[in-house]
């Protein structure tokens, strides 16, 4: 089974989590793809995707989502199983801590889509995020702060990569 990897990425530290979680994960199960380049193509060819999107300023996206945004809507996602990962910086944009990430679960909800890969928030220090929960204990995704917790996205991503894939083991 092969699984789709789509991001996108200004300053490349997307670009560096998602080579790290095909890495962790096994480059020949994941297929990575810069939407900047090819936007969602061959996207439904996938049964299991990944998105990594970061949020940028007070809770914006990031700008290759936000010039696809719209596309997202007529992509059929129905059946697929789907993992988040998002980037922020916890300090300087407090209030809008991976909003674009609960931004991107927003709208894909509803499509028939299983999510999977949520991240506990403990040890993170954040006033608000769009990418919690319900009940606010964990993130939708891997919440990944290269700005002041750089020092802990390895383990993050090789933790949350096999969580993932024992995720994927349990549903197919």
């Amino acid at each position: 089974m092969k699984i789709g990897l789509y991001y996108g990425s200004t300053t490349f530290y997307t670009t560096m989590a998602a080579e790290k979680i095909q890495a962790e994960i096994g480059t020949e199960l994941v297929d990575l793809h810069d939407i900047k380049d090819n936007g969602f193509t061959d996207i439904e060819n996938y049964d299991v995707l990944i998105f990594g999107i970061s949020t940028w300023d007070y809770g914006e996206l990031q700008e290759d989502w936000g010039d696809l945004w719209s596309d997202i809507a007529g992509i059929n996602l129905a059946g697929k199983t789907v993992a988040l990962f998002g980037l922020g910086d916890q300090v300087n944009y407090s209030e809008w801590f991976l909003d674009a990430m609960g931004m991107l679960f927003d709208e894909l909800q509803g499509k028939g889509i299983h999510f999977i890969g949520q991240w506990p928030n403990q040890g993170y220090e954040f006033v608000a995020s769009k990418a919690l929960t319900e009940d606010e204990t964990q993130f939708l995704g891997l919440a990944l702060d290269e700005d002041s917790q750089y020092d802990q996205t390895d383990e993050r991503i090789a933790t949350w990569s096999l969580q993932v894939l024992e995720e994927i083991a349990a549903l197919y």
